[in-house]
């Protein structure tokens, strides 16, 4: 876990170090989400309270991260034991298939970049989004506070402003070439034509209004009201894909955990289509056969070891892992023991291999690199409750650009799936984004020991 400390220099330098709480901790990669969870576990709430609040916080302060507009999954443990998986991954909208896309001739073997970016850059690239629907779920189910309560910090950000940090500003300067091509976008992050710099103020009115909209009318703004209109005719104008249609039709899951064991300890997370729990165990089973301990932390061989691990669980992961209502995902093949103890007797540790699929779906590589563009944040109260969600609009600033008059920035989530047909991971109508996204709760004797998950 960690925690940030301020100097004078610049507003936040993002170093971290452990901190330590008794009666809750909120852990996320800004330290305005992480004082916005935590100031709704002072005035009575919960985690999924302050997780929801830190999460709105986020599409504020880590803008080129998360947002409304994005997706993600949510690792839910309630007090008396039971969890479950809120899964509120973007869809294919209806109007897209497997031939919407051309492949860039120019782009190399598993590259997803289609001709002119139109699957990674701007209206076309954008998925139906389920952030929005699933926190007010999260919320409404297991919170203990209002909707106006837990988006109250977020507004406050977005209207008053923050001080950009240098991680933001970085940020900025990355993608300041297509920010630049959308004056809404380049309004807020390229203010007067400049580049975005650590320390200078960054307000959002915009989209302060639209969160006092949700806290109107909850997710019915996007999913059907005003806020989903006004994406739709934005999309319409440019003729793109997503229709309010999409919109109205959208649900989240609820989802049991995957559930795995390595040494003693219980490892859940979410299953297909978030790839990286299943993938996890895969590579845990392999490495629970091996010394991991004796041959020690750093070492070449451990190295050379884990480095020949995760190549194998990514080579089954491109052949087979997507969406299992479109994909028939071989979960139990991939967790069996014996393809374990064979993969591993496959490791030569006297020299790297490349490695290819040794189960696959009954379709072909999916194939592709992922973004690491993501956040990721980790809730408990002292009542047992425990929130690990990893959420994203895909790439850094998303679509890179703005819903006119919204504020609000969406997801480029079609560059997930690969623009080939034919393949475990083309593109369908109302297909679920694959992720390798990994928001785990670890047990030991039934009782949580770990919250834990990367953004990125």
């Amino acid at each position: 876990m960690s925690t940030w400390r301020a100097r004078t220099a610049t507003p936040f330098t993002t170093e971290k170090r452990p901190a330590t709480g008794s009666r809750g901790m909120v852990v996320t990669n800004h330290p305005l989400a992480s004082a916005a969870g935590a100031e709704m576990l002072a005035g009575g709430g919960n985690a999924v309270d302050a997780a929801v609040a830190a999460l709105f916080t986020l599409t504020v302060v880590e803008p080129m991260m998360v947002g409304i507009l994005g997706g993600g999954f949510a690792n839910i443990r309630l007090p008396d034991g039971t969890q479950t998986i809120l899964e509120g991954q973007g869809r294919c909208p209806q109007a897209v298939g497997e031939t919407t896309f051309t492949p860039d001739p120019a782009a190399g073997p598993g590259v997803l970049d289609a001709v002119g970016r139109r699957n990674s850059v701007g209206r076309a690239a954008v998925a139906v989004p389920g952030n929005l629907m699933a926190w007010c779920q999260m919320l409404q189910r297991h919170g203990s506070l209002s909707l106006a309560d837990v988006i109250e910090p977020a507004i406050r950000h977005a209207e008053r402003g923050f001080a950009a940090t240098a991680y933001l500003a970085d940020c900025v300067a990355d993608c300041a070439a297509d920010l630049g091509a959308d004056p809404e976008i380049a309004r807020v992050f390229l203010p007067s034509g400049a580049l975005l710099q650590a320390g200078q103020r960054v307000a959002n009115a915009a989209y302060a209004d639209t969160l006092r909209s949700i806290v109107r009318e909850g997710p019915a703004t996007l999913y059907g009201g005003a806020l989903g209109q006004a994406l739709a005719d934005d999309m319409r104008r440019h003729e793109a894909y997503l229709s309010l249609a999409d919109l109205q039709t959208y649900r989240t899951n609820d989802m049991a955990a995957l559930r795995s064991s390595y040494r003693g300890f219980e490892i859940t997370g979410p299953p297909p289509p978030c790839a990286g729990p299943l993938h996890i165990a895969q590579m845990l089973n392999i490495l629970e056969g091996c010394d991991t301990a004796g041959a020690g932390f750093g070492t070449v061989d451990g190295v050379h070891r884990l480095a020949e691990v995760l190549r194998i669980a990514f080579a089954d992961r491109a052949a087979c892992t997507a969406d299992p209502d479109f994909v028939p995902v071989p979960v139990a093949a991939l967790l069996d023991p014996g393809y374990a103890a064979q993969r591993r007797a496959q490791i030569d540790m006297a020299r790297s291999q490349v490695w290819t699929a040794g189960v696959s779906a009954t379709l072909p590589s999916a194939g592709g690199n992922e973004s690491a563009n993501t956040t990721h944040l980790s809730v408990a109260d002292r009542d047992g409750r425990i929130v690990c969600a990893t959420q994203t609009i895909n790439s850094l600033f998303g679509a890179r650009y703005m819903v006119p008059g919204t504020g609000a920035i969406p997801n480029n989530y079609l560059y997930v799936f690969n623009p080939r047909p034919g393949l475990a991971n083309s593109l369908a109508p109302g297909k679920r984004v694959t992720s390798s996204m990994a928001p785990l709760i670890v047990l030991k004797d039934g009782q949580p020991r770990f919250a834990l998950g990367l953004p990125g």
